[in-house]
Order: C-alpha cells, then sequence, then structure tokens
C-alpha cells in the first residue's frame, strides 16, 4: 500500500544532516523507536520509514509502544502503523499497579514510569536484537531540559543526540535539531490523529502534577516572543561549551 504521508523537505534535511554530523544510523544497524502515538514519535516514525528507503546504506527499523496494564487501547495507533507497512510491538506491563505502592511512598511520579517505561523498551530491544533505541526528543525538549536542571536542580546539562546507555544499547535522537512547531506541523498537515493526555497515568490518580516544565515552557516562549533568534542561539551554544569559563575545579585550565 503507497503512503499519503508527505514530509517536508526541510524536515527530512534537518534530521538527514542530524544523522550525518552525529552518526546515529549506520550501516547494519537495527533501530528501536519508542512509539507513544503523540506527535512527536509519530513523525519520526514517518521518517524513519522514509530513510530506511532512501538512504545509501541499510538499516532495519520497527516500533515499541509500552503499556501501563491501564486497560489502554491502542488499536489506532497499530492500525495506523499497519497502514503505513511500520513494524509495531504493544509491550504490555504491569507499571500502573507498582505504582499505586511507590506513589503511596511519595516517590517522584513522573520519573518512575519513565523509568519503567525505558527499562521495558530496552528489555524488549536486548531481547530481539536491537542495537539502538531512537527517542523522539527535539530541540525545545532539550532546551526546556536546559532551563529545568539550570533553575531548578543547580546543573548545565541537557539531551544529548547519541549516548550509550548501561546496558549497552545506543540511544538516538533523530529530531533533537527540530522545532517542536515542526512535528506538530506535519501531524496537522497529514490529519494524523495522536494519543493525548488520555493516555498519561497522572489522570488516574489524585496528585499534584509537576510544575516545572510548564512554567519552563511559559518562560521560554517570552523569551521567544522578544528574541525570535533564541532557539538558533541555544542550539548553537549547546555545541560550543567552554567547559573552563565555570567553577567546576576539575575543568579549569591553571
Amino acid at each position: 500500500m503507497k503512503s499519503n504521508i508527505k514530509i517536508s523537505k526541510k524536515l527530512t534535511r534537518v534530521v538527514g544532516r542530524t544523522n550525518a554530523q552525529y552518526n546515529l544510523i549506520e550501516e547494519g544497524d537495527r533501530v528501536l523507536l519508542g512509539l507513544s502515538g503523540g506527535k512527536d514519535s509519530l513523525t519520526l516514525a514517518h521518517i524513519l520509514q522514509r530513510q530506511v528507503k532512501v538512504t545509501p546504506f541499510n538499516f532495519e527499523f520497527a516500533t515499541a509502544t509500552v503499556s501501563y496494564g491501564m486497560g489502554e487501547n491502542f488499536d489506532y495507533l497499530s492500525n495506523h502503523c499497519e497502514e503505513n507497512n511500520i513494524a509495531h510491538k504493544v509491550i504490555e506491563t504491569n507499571t500502573y499497579e507498582l505504582s499505586k505502592e511507590k506513589i503511596r511512598k511519595n516517590s517522584s511520579f513522573c520519573s518512575f514510569f519513565s523509568r519503567m517505561r525505558r527499562g521495558a523498551l530496552y528489555s524488549y530491544a536486548i531481547e530481539n536484537g536491537f542495537n539502538k533505541i531512537a527517542l523522539a526528543h527535539h530541540l525545545d525538549d532539550a532546551v526546556e531540559s536546559f532551563f529545568m536542571n539550570f533553575l531548578y536542580n543547580g546543573s548545565l546539562r541537557s539531551m544529548p543526540p547519541i549516548y550509550r546507555a548501561q546496558n549497552g544499547l545506543l540511544v538516538i535522537r533523530p529530531l533533537i535539531m527540530t522545532r517542536e512547531k515542526q512535528l506538530a506541523n506535519f501531524a496537522m498537515t497529514n490529519n494524523i490523529e495522536t494519543i493525548g493526555d488520555e493516555n498519561c497515568p497522572a489522570m488516574r490518580f489524585d496528585i499534584k502534577m509537576p510544575h516545572a516544565r510548564a512554567e519552563t515552557k511559559k518562560l521560554l516562549y517570552n523569551m521567544e516572543q522578544d528574541n525570535p533568534k533564541l532557539f538558533r542561539s541555544l542550539k548553537a551554544s549547546f555545541s560550543h561549551i567552554h567547559e573552563s569559563s565555570f567553577f567546576d575545579k576539575e575543568k579549569l585550565i591553571t
């Protein structure tokens, strides 16, 4: 079946340059994409599906969605993948039941689900012979992460395009140089239904949601209104880090 999905040349060009710069996907790779069903991961699924066909080297690509065991319905997502010849697997877990006890103990809600989701994805990848995990974080995510760490955690860190997990898998972020609005435009242009907050486990618990990300988004929005080149400048700064200009004794030049 021929796909009617249209991907802008600008979007594919940015992802292609990112892949070439950081060697994210190479000959013989088997890549597993964590597919949440949101606009970001669905955009990446279609971009990787296209790259499989047009890149001058051979690699394999599949997607996997982690179920928390809350009775989520992923039928639409599975059907969408089947219609577009994208390999898709739903990984069943009992994370929701486990979380009830953890949340009562006042552990971090979001970090617990994120950790369990990532663990399930890693295990499935290793068991099925994948050597790389693809995540759909974009430039807005990286900048928000930087500011959240800067403002709330007392550290300077963001999201690298590629890193090696403790289990040996390489984790890649092919969309890390793209803007969130580009991905939203892809979903809108192609009339793609996306999964929203209805599958967020937080909807099942009477808990106070973390405010840091929402506050950071608001801050960056206001800053970008005053300086339209903000994200372009931040993207450049992430590649020009002068470690010796900070207070880390190990990095000082003496």
